[in-house]
């Protein structure tokens, strides 16, 4: 019986499958509609419908790689426990303190983020720590006991415990910790000291604080989708993809439910840096535009870029400060208000506006024929000729051009003055434009710059736009992997056993207790291996990484700095220097040497080494010729031309190595279509990807 690894990927429109036979590297492709009310009901239909396809047995599959959005929709929508804080006395406001500072300086009106957890479940327990661990007031258990009593007393089902220094000394949180599992066994317990054990208390009770809110809901959704595929037949192991690019067994997903919050864009940049190493590419932007959103982020040698900064449920999507500040390190990417469902309007100003709300999957884009009546970019895409109406999802699910027509015509053209194709350009424009300056600033933002990397273009809708996002950003190399449609879930199955851990000691480098931070590692890395040894990682297979978060003594901010290997000793801060200066200058394109510098946490990642994928190659066959590729042209728009006009149309599965040609072209697969404007050559390799040379 063949096996099969499986990656599953619930987006906001469609849940995307990728079943790989691990005996032939085979990959079969399924996508069907993401089901709102219970996602886990679409992610077990996908991976069923596409074992079948794939001819295979859900008894073969050995283990499924698993992305959801569930933890961050139930901070976006507030669907999470009732939650309580336990806190140190005098510090009860910390949430709704926060940083005091607006996200937008001069909005008098400005709309700040509600704290998970309400002022009257937040409780003070009388202890104190000081700045280095040292006790000055001990904790008394009947404190425990009646802040506990209080809490259970008003129905909340999950407890955060989040203590003034305590990442210095845990003692105090793990005493109360072990009062809670005593006397409330069934209560979900987050402490900060295991969540996120440093500096900086408002982030560390937020991040907290979601870890606790969001914690039962997970451990349901997961309890219940491994029940219902060991009802279906299917007995593979049940991981998670974690925010950071790494994959956890379900039981340490289920303790740390914040570690999840990015699982399925991550899995996107994963599946880019594996094809830039695959196709010899080291320099990627990965461009990632579904249903619902548009992701972009860099991957380099064979590495997505992460961060220890990012933002979870913001009450202005776009603007940063709006949100949970979330301490734990992820990929790195900035997402786009921008995908198939983005809703098109015309604004009071009588301008074109595009998103960043969705149709999503219900009612979805008129041409789906659920009941949408807001013009799309979908609408759009179909208008222009790029999309095949009688081959969207390879033929099962037909389009209604008619339906988008009238509508497109009615609510765009016609206040716009313009006819209906020089409108649905009109969205094209707008939503490209709107993803291209939001790469661009991401990629300054990073140190890049975008027209010296290679652009790879996938979801659903990312191969329909990635020519004109590449035209605006200067890129001249575009890739368009095989079953674009569904990379992010392959991503899924490139992703290592992994988990990382946080300390912190401050001090310059110069200056530093390396005897302490030597220490601080061993203490990380037993943790880190033990956690990998129960997801069953042989020791031999165990990688560990160093990281530091420096910056020059004065800053307010810090860097993410790789560390050398070796020991560390006094002697090291001369490396130490010589690694946060690389890292600095690669950012900011310059240092300062005059300054001294300063190491604040200390990171270390274990992981395991990274799965092998043998994709099947496809080898030209004796005979193979172009025009054996070709479909019937069709009518499509582009801005060269300025009408529609015939365009030539391929077929991807009958492309083979070396096949050939140039654009403007279409070329269609199951999941997605490539849409190749004029001035470009296009060539297949062995692996049917297609790679595009722009001018």
């Amino acid at each position: 019986m063949a096996t099969y690894r499986i990656g599953s990927d619930i987006g906001g429109t469609f849940t995307d499958t990728v079943a790989l036979n691990d005996e032939t590297g085979g990959i079969t492709l399924g996508k069907v509609l993401t089901t709102a009310d219970d996602p886990s009901r679409g992610a077990v239909e996908g991976i069923t419908t596409t074992v079948r396809q794939a001819r295979g047995h859900l008894a073969g599959v050995r283990h499924i790689v698993h992305g959801t959005t569930l933890v961050t929709n139930a901070l976006i929508e507030r669907k999470g426990a009732r939650t309580g804080l336990i806190i140190t006395k005098g510090f009860r406001d910390t949430l709704i303190v926060g940083k005091e500072k607006r996200y937008v300086e001069y909005d008098m009106q400005i709309e700040l983020p509600t704290p998970l957890v309400p002022r009257r479940w937040t409780k003070e327990v009388n202890e104190r720590l000081d700045a280095r661990g040292n006790v000055l007031v001990p904790l008394e258990r009947g404190d425990v006991l009646r802040a506990l009593e209080e809490l259970l007393s008003e129905g909340v089902e999950a407890v955060a415990v989040c203590l003034l220094h305590s990442f210095r000394n845990p003692a105090h949180e793990r005493l109360i910790g072990a009062i809670l599992q005593e006397k409330a066994p069934r209560l979900a317990v987050s402490l900060s000291v295991d969540v996120i054990p440093q500096i900086r208390e408002f982030e560390r009770a937020t991040t907290t604080a979601v870890n606790a809110y969001t914690q039962p809901l997970l451990r349901t959704y997961l309890r219940s989708m491994a029940a219902s595929l060991r009802q279906a037949a299917c007995h593979g192991s049940l991981y998670v993809m974690l925010s950071n690019g790494g994959i956890a067994s379900r039981d340490t997903a289920e303790r740390f439910p914040v570690r999840v919050l990015e699982s399925g864009p991550a899995a996107g940049v994963l599946a880019a840096a594996y094809y830039g190493e695959l196709l010899g590419e080291p320099h990627l932007l990965s461009f990632d535009m579904g249903g619902t959103t548009a992701k972009a982020g860099i991957a380099e040698a064979g590495r997505p870029l992460t961060t220890t900064n990012f933002e979870a449920a913001r009450v202005q999507r776009f603007k940063q400060g709006s949100g949970y500040p979330i301490k734990l390190p992820a990929i790195d990417l900035i997402e786009i208000g921008a995908g198939g469902g983005s809703i098109a309007r015309i604004d009071r100003l009588g301008l074109l506006k595009v998103g960043p709300d969705s149709a999503g999957a219900a009612p979805g884009p008129i041409c789906y024929g659920g009941g949408g009546s807001e013009p799309t970019v979908t609408d759009a895409d179909l208008l222009l000729g790029h999309l095949n109406p009688a081959y969207f999802l390879g033929g099962d699910m037909a389009l209604e051009v008619e339906g988008s027509r009238r509508l497109m015509a009615e609510k765009i053209a016609a206040p716009l003055g313009v006819d209906v194709v020089r409108a649905a350009w009109g969205i094209h424009q707008v939503v490209d434009e709107n993803m291209a300056n939001a790469a661009r600033v991401y990629c300054i933002e990073k140190g890049r710059d975008p027209s010296r990397l290679t652009l790879i273009a996938f979801g659903g809708a990312g191969p329909l736009h990635a020519f004109w996002i590449a035209e605006k950003l200067g890129m001249r190399r575009i890739l368009y992997p095989l079953g674009a449609g569904a990379t992010s879930a392959l991503g899924f199955l490139t992703a290592p056993f992994s988990f990382d851990f946080v300390r912190t000691l401050m001090g310059r480098l110069d200056q530093l207790d390396y005897a302490r931070l030597t220490s601080l590692f061993a203490e990380m890395e037993a943790e880190g291996r033990a956690l990998l040894r129960q997801a069953g990682v042989p020791d031999e297979e165990i990688s560990i990484r160093r990281y530091g978060e420096m910056r020059y003594v004065g800053q307010a901010h810090e860097i993410y700095v790789p560390l050398p290997d070796g020991p560390l000793t006094p002697d090291s801060a001369t490396a130490l220097r010589r690694a946060f200066d690389l890292a600095y200058e690669q950012l900011l394109h310059r240092t300062n040497a005059d300054y001294p510098v300063e190491g604040l946490n200390w990171r270390l990642l274990a992981s395991a080494a990274k799965p092998r994928l043998r994709l099947r190659s496809v080898p030209r066959r004796a005979g193979q010729r172009l025009e054996d590729a070709r479909r019937p042209e069709r009518l499509a728009y582009f801005p060269d031309h300025g009408e529609l006009r015939a365009c030539p149309v391929y077929d991807r599965y009958r492309l083979f190595e070396g096949a050939a040609f140039d654009g403007p072209a279409i070329i269609e697969e199951r999941e997605s279509t490539v849409v190749l404007g004029p001035n470009c050559h296009a060539e297949s390799d062995a692996y049917l990807n297609l790679l595009v040379s722009r001018g």
